[in-house]
């Protein structure tokens, strides 16, 4: 069953938004060489104190920490710790959520860690986000959900490659309903697989956290001893990126964006819905 949510509803996810988006602010001050991906966790903390909102990653299926924190070949999920040190050149992928009023948030981002970056790993994030905005820019009155994934692989799949060779879509973990709990129904994946059917129709109260995971190799990944890790078989770079998103009556109005995705969806000839906290 897909959760339809009330614009009341609506309303109270898009404050659990704002608050991701101040994770977001946060952790990206906190992302340089020398911190340990505990700093950044500690960060997240903070925020979360500060407004009165509560994490739903903590404790979630067990997992120890307040984010993820992903570097280099991590795809997802990686544990925050004090060993995990960062250095210059790095690439990492913060994914945070929160909960206000019981109603969830949750978002990605890839961030640089100091300088020197190859050439394609700035196309790679770059290519990652593009492909979310494209997936966000599908969420139309009308549309399914198999849309979302077209929008997402077809961009993709429309960029020069890389100099390794090709992008890999990461196959084994996608996108999800989001509202009252922060996985529900539907699974998206960022890619078609047409036996799984056209999926539910999108209408207004439809909510969608859309979350590419590209490799600049396979798609294949696997899980460390710690049950949680998620690494490239190959080795190959990665990066995550991630919004939530509120199919209204007005269009869609992405909810961990601070202005909502109006500058954005506004390249892409979408108008983004109104804003419910102003």
């Amino acid at each position: 069953m897909v959760e339809i949510k009330t614009p009341e509803q609506i309303a109270k996810m898009r404050a659990a938004g704002l608050v991701v988006a101040k994770i977001h602010e946060a952790c990206r001050a906190v992302a340089v060489p020398g911190a340990s991906t505990k700093d950044l966790d500690d960060a997240a903390r903070k925020v979360l104190a500060e407004h009165g909102a509560k994490s739903n990653f903590l404790g979630y299926g067990g997992f120890p920490a307040t984010i993820c924190t992903s570097v280099n070949d991590v795809v997802v999920h990686g544990i925050p710790d004090t060993e995990t040190v960062l250095q210059d050149g790095d690439i990492i992928s913060i994914d945070a959520g929160a909960i206000v009023d019981g109603w969830h948030g949750d978002a990605a981002f890839t961030a640089f860690v100091g300088g020197g970056h190859a050439p394609q790993l700035h196309e790679l994030s770059r290519v990652t986000e593009e492909s979310m905005w494209a997936g966000i820019a599908a969420v139309k009155n009308g549309n399914r959900l198999i849309d979302i994934s077209r929008a997402i692989e077809g961009y993709i799949r429309r960029q020069p490659r890389p100099a390794s060779g090709k992008y890999g879509i990461i196959e084994d973990y996608g996108g999800h309903g989001i509202g009252s709990q922060m996985h529900m129904d539907p699974h998206l994946l960022n890619y078609v697989e047409r036996k799984r059917g056209r999926g539910p129709r999108l209408v207004p109260g439809f909510c969608i956290a859309i979350e590419p995971m590209v490799s600049l190799g396979t798609p294949k990944t696997h899980v460390l001893e710690d049950d949680w890790t998620v690494k490239t078989d190959d080795g190959t770079w990665s990066s995550h990126w991630e919004h939530s998103v509120a199919l209204t009556e007005k269009g869609p109005l992405v909810l961990t964006a601070v202005d909502g995705g109006k500058a954005k969806l506004a390249e892409l000839g979408v108008t983004a819905a109104p804003d419910p906290m102003g």
